[in-house]
């Protein structure tokens, strides 16, 4: 198994940054960063789980529109550690924020339901 653990969350003002951090561990975790497709997603109240940013082997990331140019993902493969700065906050990025991996592909989608291993999340909240 692979355990997942996010931390770096809290409570900005509006255009203030952040930087989440999931750390990998478990069955493996030599290859957990370096070898699957891995992601940060998030969810506020009364919404669905929503796609971020994911990033594959290789460090081809995708962001979702609405952090295009504000988020970067990135990652340590040899800390098995996953990052996310946020910068530029504003309300709307008020969620939780969870780190995930899928199981077996090397390719991302930004769909939630193709991912297996999640964090227990971090919560972000930006106040205006």
């Amino acid at each position: 198994q692979v355990q997942l653990v996010e931390s770096g969350g809290g409570s900005v003002e509006a255009g203030g940054s952040l930087r989440l951090s999931c750390a990998g561990s478990g069955y493996g975790y030599s290859s957990i960063f370096s070898s699957r497709c891995m992601g940060w997603f998030r969810q506020a109240p009364g919404k669905e789980r929503e796609a971020v940013a994911t990033i594959e082997p290789d460090g081809s990331s995708t962001y979702a529109d609405s952090v295009e140019g504000r988020f970067t993902i990135s990652k340590d493969s040899a800390k098995n550690i996953l990052y996310l700065q946020m910068n530029s906050l504003n309300p709307e990025d008020t969620a939780m924020y969870y780190c995930t991996r899928r199981r077996l592909s090397r390719t991302c989608v930004m769909r939630s339901a193709e991912f297996t291993f999640w964090g227990q999340g971090t919560q972000v909240t930006v106040s205006s």
